[in-house]
């Protein structure tokens, strides 16, 4: 018997895929993004419950609406307010300008895409304050659901179907996942990198670029994706000039997010890089040796362990941060050797930029969105390590989320 294709070939007329058919390729698109949008409600839940059992850690006078609210406030701690004077002012830079409102300098630090998807996104709710906030909340809860159905494609390039929704399952409840409900840019970053390597990977080289310009124009450091994207599209594309020009093309499509805003800043103030600058006069300096940090902290908890953790008040942020940025680092080798050297490069680029500036500060959130490592958790056989795997990960998010929610610094 021929098939769809053969029969079109022979002149047979061909109705298409069946009603049948259609609705069973819908349905695991939509229960992975139902199950995605359930436990983001779920997570919000809790932290709803924390904040009403657990004293904050420190006081904050940012809330959502005029009064405080425990389940509302738990989505907008610390940068969600500079998303929020972003998407409610703009950058309007100056120099040496005020700590809030139109002048805000620090501001150009933050990249575009988040806080005007934000900004229109608010719109649909009112013209509030408030209702800026929720637009954040809207993205960032669609955006995680598409990255999560976008991610169980990109997996099953390499992994089969069971193995591909436990890569899904693993990014979702990694501990620093929580960021991904919250009014942060880590589900818009995830979903626009995955769908980015998904595109250079199956040659869609159109979609890679797209999606990898809207990357760099939300976070600085989906630049730094771009070698891996190179490896990829050297090994992928077929050995035609037509081809060839197509991935140099989606390649270089792949800069013009960073290169838009770049231009834009150096509009406002002058120095095209002035978002760098913005970033060093926080004390965060990108661009060390690496191994510092590290070092320093399996020093102190090798000699020292509890007087470090009893004795230095960021000891257990460190800890956190640390432990798991050093975990991503060894499993770089295992990653570039099951999955391969794009995915391996992306990792190693995405932890080189935390880890040299000397400090732990994010890094729990750089690692949130390296999905190669949950990819390759994903592809170990043995259902002994990853039953332990899901517990250790549901436990730590359920600490992490009650950390950030009552306002510890874990940010």
């Amino acid at each position: 018997m021929s098939n769809p294709v053969e029969a079109t070939r022979e002149g047979a007329a061909y109705a298409g895929p069946t009603r049948e058919a259609e609705s069973r390729w819908l349905a695991l698109p939509m229960r992975i993004a139902l199950a995605a949008l359930g436990f983001r409600l779920l997570s919000a839940i809790v932290a709803g419950f924390v904040n009403i059992t657990f004293p904050p850690f420190q006081p904050t006078t940012v809330t959502m609406f005029d009064h405080p609210s425990p389940f509302w406030d738990a989505f907008i701690r610390y940068d969600s307010g500079w998303y929020y004077q972003i998407a409610r002012y703009g950058y309007g830079f100056v120099v040496g300008g005020p700590s809030v409102g139109v002048g805000k300098a620090g501001k150009i630090a933050f990249f575009p895409l988040y806080p005007l998807l934000m900004r229109y996104a608010g719109r649909l709710f009112g013209s509030g304050s408030a209702d800026v906030y929720l637009g954040g909340i809207l993205v960032s809860w669609t955006s995680f659901a598409l990255a999560m159905v976008a991610l169980f494609y990109l997996a099953r390039l390499d992994l089969p179907r069971e193995r591909a929704e436990r890569a899904v399952l693993l990014t979702a409840i990694f501990p620093f996942a929580f960021f991904f409900g919250v009014v942060y840019t880590e589900s818009l970053f995830l979903l626009l990198t995955v769908l980015s390597f998904y595109g250079f990977r199956t040659r869609r080289w159109w979609l890679g670029g797209l999606a990898g310009a809207l990357a760099t124009a939300t976070r600085v450091n989906a630049i730094l994706m771009l070698p891996a994207l190179a490896w990829i599209a050297w090994r992928a594309a077929q050995p035609t000039v037509r081809d060839r020009a197509r991935a140099a093309l989606g390649l270089g499509l792949v800069g013009a997010g960073i290169t838009a805003y770049s231009a834009y800043v150096y509009r406002l103030s002058g120095n095209p890089f002035e978002w760098a600058a913005s970033i060093s006069r926080w004390g965060y300096y990108p661009g060390g040796t690496p191994w510092r940090a590290p070092v320093s902290l399996v020093t102190r908890l090798a000699q020292h362990p509890y007087a470090y953790l009893a004795g230095d008040p960021m000891a257990p942020y460190d800890v956190l941060y640390g432990v798991s940025g050093l975990l991503f680092l060894l499993a770089v080798p295992m990653i570039w050797r099951r999955l391969g050297a794009g995915y391996g490069l992306f990792v190693l680029a995405n932890l080189w930029l935390p880890l040299s500036s000397g400090v732990f500060e994010g890094v729990g959130r750089y690692c949130s969105v390296l999905f190669p490592a949950f990819i390759w958790l994903a592809s170990v056989r043995s259902r002994f390590a990853y039953i332990p795997l899901v517990v250790i990960f549901a436990l730590f998010y359920t600490l992490a989320l009650a950390l950030f929610t009552t306002v510890h610094p874990l940010f």
